[in-house]
């Protein structure tokens, strides 16, 4: 993976050629390399070959969706690939439906150019280091049962190995590990995730992808609780 934007290679997928030609040239004047892809089916071809820092994939498309390939990137265990959607359908519960698909981000169409390459920006310095050393005071690694997180690395294992994480996932467990035991208000998540646009659901589909990663039973949490009113904390043990 790229360590910086400047060197960051960006998938654009988008059936509209006007935009794809639109945003390579925009994104690349902006320091980043960019490849495209025509539909689902193209973006699949290039994935076989190519190891992109971030995705950028509109949602409505013939054929597969953007919805229908992000979910099955996510089964295939391509959790370190940031994915940004972009749509023209920006109501609250396609934002959810976006988030539930494993995406990181998503941004509404029609859209300012300069609001797409912050947003890859941020999106690709969560992805390489989930939380700013210089905010946080270093935190030991969290016990999660079987499992260990490492919110300095920003990552969880067990005895069989890694556990991967989408960057969403590994922002929120970051910032709950770093406080463990201490109420995160959804306000503080979502600056965390940043998703301070996309509501308090977003953040609940988070926190729910997140407790079939670390929990034995999602349904009854040991270690993500929910407090009612106030957010929600980290309770790590064995």
């Amino acid at each position: 993976m790229a360590m910086g934007a400047e060197e960051a290679l960006i998938l654009v997928v988008d059936d509209d050629a006007r935009l794809r030609a639109l945003l390579s040239r925009y994104l690349a004047e902006n320091g980043f390399r960019v490849t495209t892809a025509a539909d689902a089916t193209d973006a699949r071809d290039k994935l076989r070959f190519l190891n992109p820092d971030l995705l950028v994939l509109d949602v409505m498309m013939p054929g597969e969706s953007g919805l229908s390939l992000t979910e099955s990137l996510r089964r295939e265990q391509r959790d370190g690939l940031p994915v940004l959607l972009l749509t023209a359908r920006g109501a609250p519960e396609d934002r959810i439906a976006g988030f539930e698909a494993g995406a990181d981000d998503y941004l509404g169409k029609p859209f300012d150019p300069r609001e797409l390459v912050l947003r890859i920006r941020a999106m690709l310095r969560r992805a390489a280091q989930p939380a700013p050393a210089s905010a946080v005071p270093p935190s030991g690694p969290a016990q999660l049962g079987d499992a260990e997180f490492d919110p300095e690395r920003g990552e969880l294992r067990n005895g069989n190995g890694v556990i991967r994480l989408t960057a969403g996932e590994t922002s929120l467990l970051t910032a709950l590990a770093r406080k463990p035991n201490e109420v995160l208000s959804r306000e503080e998540i979502a600056a965390a995730l940043g998703t301070e646009d996309a509501g308090e659901r977003a953040i609940d589909v988070q926190v729910t992808r997140l407790r079939r990663k670390i929990e034995a039973d999602p349904r009854e949490p040991r270690f993500l609780h929910t407090v009612r009113g106030r957010g929600y904390v980290l309770k790590p043990g064995r």
